[in-house]
């Protein structure tokens, strides 16, 4: 027992076990494949608008791996053409409000 008065195994019991409330497993999410890798796209176009915007968010953010599913060497050619397309006024820095 802790000062609080809590065992500390409770808390800890509940973190380290892989279920859920409810008796049911956590499902691990499917992992998502790089589009430009399944295109064999040898480079990624700042002027293609319709394709860099699939990476930026409304607010005009863009978009992380984790989120977009790009591979590494892509995700560096797509942050390269949104901020090109950016500075030329293809794409805006961000939404009006």
């Amino acid at each position: 027992m802790s000062r609080d008065g809590r065992d500390s195994r409770d808390s800890r019991d509940s973190r380290d076990s892989g279920k859920r409330a409810g008796g049911s497993k956590m499902r691990r999410a499917k992992r998502k494949i790089c589009s430009f890798c399944m295109d064999k796209t040898t480079d990624i176009n700042y002027k293609d608008i319709n394709k860099l915007r699939k990476y930026i968010t409304e607010r005009g953010k863009i978009l992380p791996r984790r989120m977009s599913g790009t591979c590494a060497k892509h995700q560096r050619g797509v942050t390269e053409a949104i901020k090109r397309a950016r500075n030329i006024a293809l794409l805006p820095f961000t939404t009006e409000q």
